[in-house]
């Protein structure tokens, strides 16, 4: 299986850089994989397609305000930090821009001088280990001083930082947005409880690995990036239970997919826990846990492009993204979603 298998053309001006003022009236494909038939409504409508006793489940990360710009001690030059995941205390992985000479024993400062940081130690992969220095309380001063991680395709400024959020964000630690879940509000939530659908929760820390293109010509070759996971025993039972009582197990974007699929043993019963995952999903791969799948629209060659098209049957999913294009849908974080169903 090749990476050029799941290349699509997209027109620049279909990439969304800007959300929607209202979070649910973006527009909905719904893909019914197994009758190959499509249909185009809004994201609101969503509540159509679950039933009684299925079991909605959602990433409750919280989006940190990871990017920081600052200047070296020595040299004056500014600096562009990204924070990408919290080692030990203030040691953080990271990624400097420019990278060259961000060596070993480097001096950063930020803010004037709130925060300061020193490089410990160069990865394998580049990224840097930096030791910060503070006084009061981290997540102030990233709240004061940092700025949202926007993916690299969106250049427009976001004017409300939690516009990347979910509505339901709760554990700081992501580098990105699960953006599937931007569509829902509370009033579509409450929706769903009257309607006796199961809300469950778990959380994965979402890094900017997500966003890296797949850079090997053979699919299997490609070695996926680590993401923090943690799934708690209420919420597995939520839903376990859903699926012995013959209720769907419908998951809100790829996050929530990986999650799940990473801690169901091979019955499909979730094992409740914490840990890192890499698991890496694409065609041929036999989901144990989740039915159902709330998503966006992906980059071109993407792993999450081969996640949806493992689930939906690769022709069956370029054929869909080759409508959305000709149907003119907002791609990526800020773009419409759709559902793919397993009738």
């Amino acid at each position: 299986m090749k990476t050029s298998d799941f290349y699509y053309n997209l027109p620049e001006e279909l990439i969304a850089q800007d959300p929607l003022s209202d979070r649910s009236a973006s527009r909905l494909m719904v893909v019914h994989r197994k009758s190959h038939r499509i249909e185009h409504r809004s994201f609101r409508d969503i509540v159509d397609y679950l039933n009684p006793g299925d079991c909605l489940v959602r990433n409750n990360t919280k989006v940190i305000p990871a990017r920081l710009f600052g200047i070296r001690k020595d040299t004056g030059a500014t600096v562009e930090l990204l924070l990408l995941k919290r080692r030990e205390n203030d040691i953080w992985e990271t990624l400097v821009k420019p990278g060259k000479k961000a060596r070993t024993g480097a001096a950063l400062t930020f803010g004037d001088g709130i925060l300061t940081g020193e490089i410990i130690d160069v990865l394998e992969d580049g990224n840097r280990l930096i030791q910060f220095h503070y006084e009061g309380i981290f997540e102030e001063i990233l709240d004061e001083l940092g700025q949202m991680p926007l993916p690299p395709y969106i250049t427009h400024k976001l004017k409300d930082k939690n516009r990347y959020q979910t509505v339901y964000a709760k554990y700081e630690g992501s580098a990105a947005a699960p953006t599937a879940g931007l569509h829902f509000t509370e009033e579509l939530f409450q929706k769903l409880e009257e309607k006796q659908i199961t809300i469950a929760n778990v959380t994965l820390h979402v890094g900017l690995g997500t966003f890296r293109p797949v850079k090997v010509d053979d699919v299997e070759s490609h070695h996926m990036h680590s993401e923090f996971y943690r799934i708690a025993p209420e919420e597995a039972e939520k839903i376990n239970q859903a699926k012995k009582n013959g209720g769907r197990i419908v998951c809100v974007g790829t996050t929530s997919c990986r999650t799940i699929e990473s801690a169901a043993d091979e019955n499909g019963i979730l094992q409740a826990g914490e840990g890192d995952t890499d698991i890496f999903i694409y065609p041929g791969y036999s989901f144990r846990c989740m039915d159902v799948l709330i998503t966006n629209f992906h980059l071109p060659e993407s792993t999450l492009l081969m996640l949806v098209s493992a689930l939906a049957g690769k022709e069956q999913m370029m054929e869909a993204y080759e409508l959305a294009v000709k149907e003119r849908y907002r791609f990526f974080s800020f773009g419409d979603a759709m559902i793919i169903l397993d009738d």
